[in-house]
């Protein structure tokens, strides 16, 4: 597998991944081919796609507030799963939020979603309980 920087010649690629990864997206909203580009400008390094045979099969975004490091829309495609891509994506991940000075490394995952907790855990993050989360949005797009 080969992991390199994504771009938004890679746009559809990547809402086709999250499609069949079954990850929810806003493709008029944040999730734009627009909104998307703004981001990929602003930090070029923090997209990262895995593909075999020059197709997208997992793909990460970063983010970071300068304190903490977050692992965002981690997609593999399902015929690709438990092959370690989703695991390399989280340790490229790691790498590029070092370089930056990060040490703290974070992913929001729904308590539903089993199978994305046991991979972080593999990966040595901490499941916490005593942490809640709120959000507020403009819009249902964003």
């Amino acid at each position: 597998m080969e992991i390199r920087r994504l771009t938004i010649e890679d746009y559809e690629e990547i809402v086709n991944l999250w499609s069949k990864a079954n990850l929810p997206f806003k493709r008029e909203g944040r999730d734009s081919r627009e909104a998307i580009m703004v981001q990929m400008r602003s930090r070029p390094d923090f997209f990262l796609g895995g593909f075999e045979d020059n197709c997208l099969v997992g793909m990460v975004i970063i983010s970071c507030d300068s304190r903490k490091g977050w692992i965002n829309r981690l997609a593999v495609d399902p015929g690709y799963r438990y092959l370690g891509i989703a695991k390399t994506l989280i340790a490229e991940s790691e790498i590029i939020l070092r370089k930056r000075g990060i040490r703290i490394f974070c992913a929001l995952i729904e308590d539903y979603n089993a199978k994305s907790k046991e991979l972080f855990k593999k990966c040595g993050y901490i499941e916490h309980h005593d942490i809640i989360y709120f959000s507020k949005r403009d819009s249902d797009a964003v």
